[in-house]
């Protein structure tokens, strides 16, 4: 009995792992990590949509901007995690068609920023609206979005680090998937066995809060010191790379390594450090943009609209008054003075 009781109490003691992440309508599966990026997309802009606003921006820009930036983003997002992690693809044994698999999991962070930027920069300029401005605007609700989307890996049982016995262990299960016993990711775990190692840190959840701190650091340094042109965004970069390279230290998972060093790190070694030249050099652009210059050209101002409407509209003038206004000075003048000598006495005969 009291085994029973100190396994009970360790169970208690440790986050668990959901049984699946994929569920089926039918022949349609529903995947947690599918539904977490969405929602993540739909924060992001939400949050980024209202911060545009407020910064002097036409309102409904930020929608358009995703229409061009969410799906470069969800490509080069791809082509990043393929191309770091390419030995799960390509090679004796594997199948190169899996690369597509998008909803199996398998997004990186930099290619979706970079790749997004450059369909960002195409609406942007569609817009004729400065980029760097809506990247500030944006900062926030993408790193809230990253937060959001580390949920989907809780529910895919990856991202995560070695054993611990920390309260805040997480539980991780053996899954099992009758169409294909290799495949753990659409798999269900029966009777809760756990794996070797678990409860692991839970780094996924690291990230997460992280990240939630990082969104309302900048969203706190932006109202205090009114950031622009694009220091916003950098503050995000320099925040994300400063968690992600500790948290990437912690984690397990396999992956490639540069000098002894995962990838992931040195990237975020990379873009720290650019981040922060890019902070303090922007600061050389001066204050904020003005709000002028954040309005779409192709949608006109309310406050333009009204003058043009109040203006009196000039009344034609009589051939009269034309003829005066086209005649010399010298004739003109000679009209003036006539018009205004005295007139002479009615009692004159």
């Amino acid at each position: 009995m009291a085994d029973v009781n100190t396994a009970s109490a360790a169970f208690l003691a440790t986050i668990p792992s959901p049984d699946q992440g994929v569920w089926h309508i039918g022949p349609i599966p529903i995947r947690a990590y599918a539904l977490c990026i969405i929602a993540g997309i739909i924060a992001a802009i939400w949050l980024g949509e209202r911060r545009w606003i407020a910064r002097g921006g036409t309102k409904g820009t930020v929608i358009d901007v995703a229409v061009f930036a969410v799906p470069f983003g969800l490509v080069g997002g791809r082509l990043y995690h393929v191309l770091t992690d390419n030995q799960l693809y390509f090679g004796e044994g594997k199948n190169p068609l899996n690369a597509l698999k998008i909803w199996d999991g398998g997004l990186g962070i930099w290619g979706a920023i970079a790749l997004g930027a450059v369909g960002a920069l195409i609406a942007c300029r569609r817009r004729g609206i400065p980029l760097p401005a809506m990247a500030d605007a944006l900062a926030p609700g993408i790193v809230l979005a990253q937060a959001i989307g580390r949920v989907g890996n809780y529910f895919n049982q990856e991202l995560y680090g070695a054993h611990t016995d920390l309260p805040w262990g997480l539980e991780i299960y053996q899954r099992y998937n009758p169409a294909n016993p290799d495949d753990f990711l659409n798999g269900v775990a029966i009777g809760h066995v756990p794996l070797p190692d678990s409860p692991v840190h839970p780094t996924f959840l690291y990230e997460l809060l992280w990240n939630v701190g990082v969104a309302l650091l900048i969203i706190w340094a932006d109202k205090k010191f009114r950031l622009g042109h694009g220091r916003v965004f950098a503050l995000y970069v320099a925040g994300y790379t400063a968690g992600r390279f500790w948290i990437e230290l912690m984690r397990t998972d396999s992956a490639n390594h540069i000098l002894g060093l995962r990838v992931n790190v040195w990237t975020s070694i990379l873009l720290f450090a650019a981040a922060i030249v890019y902070f303090v050099l922007a600061a050389k652009r001066g204050p904020r943009e003005a709000p002028e210059t954040l309005w779409s050209k192709d949608v006109p101002r309310e406050e333009d609209a009204a003058a043009s409407s109040s203006s009196p509209s000039e009344e034609p003038r009589s051939e009269e008054h034309a003829d005066v206004a086209a005649a010399p000075d010298t004739v003109r003048d000679s009209a003036a003075d006539k018009a205004t000598e005295d007139p002479k006495p009615d009692t004159e005969k």
